[in-house]
């Protein structure tokens, strides 16, 4: 009888999440205890046992989207729950087999209930430092802008985000609904991170289509692009991210979640990773859409025939792309190569 290969658990294998945002990294469990604590009154879907049912491809969808998430961040409200979050984001990372996360916050959502947006950032960054220290995981901050908001604010975020780049912040970024304000109109921003020597990570390709990632990478210069999915349905985009070696942060839950695509074998991963565009899957909001990052490994195994050997490929690619040190990275490496000779 022929013997069936073992399955090795995806939680075992080393890799960086690259695509995770602040509040959407809560614990359901941990909403309800500091909603109870401050008397918040969350809408009905952020209260059952199944993740709320979610749709952003029309303008009420993403609306509601952004009320639920809202409705998380207002339980935030002292450093004690900020530290609590941030520990915990990386207690789940570790267990998922995560060895480097790169949080992306935008600290101006904050600042109102925590002293201001320098205050807000450093109890962030002091966040994240006692959680490194206490897990073992790495961590780094991406300071994100939003791209509903005027591009001012995004060079004054800019502008912070330089200043701490030697206290934990890597990256800048840009999220939001891209369908609203063009990438262009940041572009002094990203100037700004860029001269300060910080990653260039807006967000492209997920609501909107491919020319919304060529902006990432015309206007923005971008070095990864948060999601970028929609480039699987350019060959000639395709081919410039694989030739720039451009990162994708490929979200597959959230992707189906939100209904950019129907099912999870609808995602383009063979897609992209065939072009030979470099990805970093992750989790983006485990909150709001259910699953961690072991689980979007499992996703591209069990709806896309992805190997063994083809998922820690992915791993090194999303330890590649980070900003990890590079003794950080070559013991990931290593440790991919540990995985799969097992």
């Amino acid at each position: 009888m022929e013997r069936v290969p073992e399955v090795r658990d995806v939680r075992d294998l080393p890799k960086a999440h690259l695509h995770l945002h602040f509040t959407g990294s809560m614990r359901p469990a941990t909403l309800l205890e500091l909603a109870d604590k401050y008397g918040v009154r969350l809408p009905d879907a952020l209260t059952g046992a199944e993740p709320p049912k979610l749709r952003a491809t029309d303008e009420r969808g993403w609306f509601r989207f952004q009320r639920l998430y809202d409705a998380a961040r207002s339980c935030l409200r002292a450093p004690e729950d900020i530290q609590r979050l941030v520990r915990e984001a990386a207690e789940e990372d570790v267990r998922d087999g995560s060895g480097w996360l790169e949080i992306q916050v935008d600290p101006t959502s904050y600042a109102p209930l925590l002293g201001g947006l320098i205050p807000a950032l450093e109890i962030i960054l002091d966040a994240v430092d006692s959680a490194s220290r206490e897990t073992g995981l790495g961590m780094r901050v991406v300071v994100a802008a939003n791209r509903m908001k005027h591009p001012l604010d995004a060079r004054t975020l800019a502008r912070l985000a330089v200043r701490y780049a030697d206290r934990g912040v890597v990256g800048f970024g840009l999220s939001n609904d891209e369908r609203r304000g063009m990438a262009r109109d940041f572009d002094r921003a990203f100037a700004i991170a860029r001269e300060g020597g910080l990653l260039a990570a807006p967000h492209g390709g997920e609501l909107s289509g491919p020319a919304s990632v060529r902006d990432c990478l015309d206007d923005l210069h971008a070095r990864r692009v948060g999601h970028g999915v929609r480039a699987a349905e350019d060959p000639r985009l395709l081919r410039r991210l694989a030739e720039k070696g451009i990162t994708c942060e490929v979200c597959p839950a959230s992707n189906v979640a939100l209904g950019v695509y129907e099912k999870p074998e609808d995602v383009p991963l063979r897609v992209l990773y065939e072009a030979g565009v470099p990805m970093a899957l992750g989790a983006d909001d485990p909150l709001l859409f259910g699953s961690r990052l072991a689980a979007q490994y499992e996703i591209a195994r069990r709806h896309h025939a992805f190997t063994d050997a083809e998922l820690a490929e992915l791993a090194r690619q999303s330890i590649r792309a980070s900003a990890a040190p590079a003794d950080v990275r070559e013991k990931l490496l290593a440790g991919v190569a540990g995985w799969l000779a097992s």
